[in-house]
């Protein structure tokens, strides 16, 4: 008989083991060490006692992993992932979890729920859609392979490790989504590696990347100083300083055709497409 309770006293071994056999068939491929799983949950406010695991004989066989912050002033909670192993899949153990975890919510005073998914998994979006979830917003998701990539970097770049996000917020032509949202990196900030153009002793452009991963959470430049190859200069020392050869920035608002059109010159490729979306709790 299948047991619903918080994972408070599940071990990271366990919810990796059960992370990759729920996501072994998924639609784009996830191969996360240990070490990165771990880094991906707490990059993303990963919370036990409100997140919920499916037991049979104290085996995990179904997850929802949570994360907890404020956003926007409002109490907000992330789904990292939610996944059945393949054998225990069309058992309604996913809509038993998130009962479980709406009620554990409703306790805490949460008032609201995030969370992405894939634009053509049809079947997890219809789920959402049917417990209240509406779209917020639609993410297109970017790939660039290093290698095809022609650098270019006309102005000087520096690196830094002290943000002034008050100012570089004014940049931004949307929020970032929650993976890559400030507290997000600032989470596991030293995975980062921070590039900035400066004009006249003032910051006028900044890139931020994973040195391992290749993932570009934020990139932006002030307005007043666009069209003069601050950002193609900033992205080429971003890419000149990552192990991977693959460069991605995912969760792009796709109402800022500027940011788009900008990867899309650069020769990034479409790769997949998002809805954020929220539950009112």
């Amino acid at each position: 008989m299948l047991e619903y309770r918080t994972l408070n006293k599940t071990s990271i071994e366990t919810l990796h083991k059960a992370f990759l056999g729920a996501f072994s068939d998924y639609q784009v491929k996830i191969d996360l060490s240990i070490g990165k799983f771990k880094q991906t949950l707490q990059r993303r406010g990963y919370a036990p006692e409100i997140s919920i695991g499916a037991f049979e004989n104290d085996i995990l066989v179904g997850f929802i992993l949570n994360g907890l912050r404020s956003l926007n002033g409002k109490t907000t909670v992330y789904d990292i992932g939610t996944g059945v192993i393949i054998d225990y899949r069309r058992q309604g153990i996913t809509s038993s979890m998130l009962l479980k975890a709406k009620e554990i919510l409703k306790q805490k005073q949460v008032e609201q729920y995030l969370l992405e998914v894939i634009q053509s998994n049809t079947s997890a979006f219809q789920f959402y859609n049917k417990e209240g979830f509406e779209i917020k917003r639609k993410f297109p998701c970017f790939q660039l392979d290093k290698e095809s990539y022609l650098p270019l970097k006309t102005y000087k770049v520096e690196h830094t490790d002290k943000m002034v996000w008050e100012q570089l917020t004014e940049f931004w032509d949307f929020e970032p989504s929650w993976q890559n949202s400030i507290d997000s990196i600032n989470a596991v900030s030293e995975e980062f590696l921070y590039s900035i153009v400066r004009f006249d002793n003032t910051i006028v452009g900044y890139g931020i990347i994973d040195k391992r991963t290749g993932d570009i959470p934020q990139i932006a430049v002030n307005k007043h100083y666009r069209g003069k190859g601050i950002a193609r200069s900033i992205i080429t020392d971003l890419i000149e300083n990552t192990e991977s050869f693959e460069i991605s920035v995912l969760n792009v608002d796709d109402e800022s055709k500027c940011t788009k059109d900008f990867l899309i010159n650069l020769g990034f490729e479409y790769i997949v497409g998002q809805y954020e979306m929220i539950l009112k709790i």
